[in-house]
């Protein structure tokens, strides 16, 4: 774990950190990923490739994955960015992330890179 991100979490608002921490265990528990901070933003790398991004906002935490062009948005969980390439999970203060739902999901844009 990247002391950096570590301490980018500790500055955020409990409801955010608890969503942070419960998301940085699913990335480690299904992935063999390197903890980088980039844009001042924590980044989950595998083989120096892109796998995943947390970003904490005054009202949300968004976890992004790369790769996922082939993933569908769901509405109302997952949203596409830019060309869709990227695919985001919104989570709101007094939501749960569906942590399945993420792992699934890092295993089909993530995993085929281990």
């Amino acid at each position: 774990m990247n002391t950096d991100v570590t301490a980018y979490i500790a500055r955020t608002k409990p409801w955010q950190a608890e969503v942070c921490n419960a998301l940085r265990e699913t990335v480690h528990s299904g992935l063999e990923v390197e903890e980088v901070l980039q844009y001042g933003k924590p980044h989950f790398v595998q083989e120096g490739r892109n796998v995943a991004v947390l970003h904490v906002a005054a009202a949300k935490v968004s976890f992004m994955v790369f790769d996922a062009g082939d993933v569908e948005p769901v509405p109302g969980l997952l949203r596409s960015l830019g060309s869709g390439d990227r695919k985001v999970v919104d989570i709101r203060e007094g939501e749960s992330a569906d942590l399945p739902f993420i792992a699934d999901l890092l295993r089909r844009t993530a995993g085929h890179n281990q």
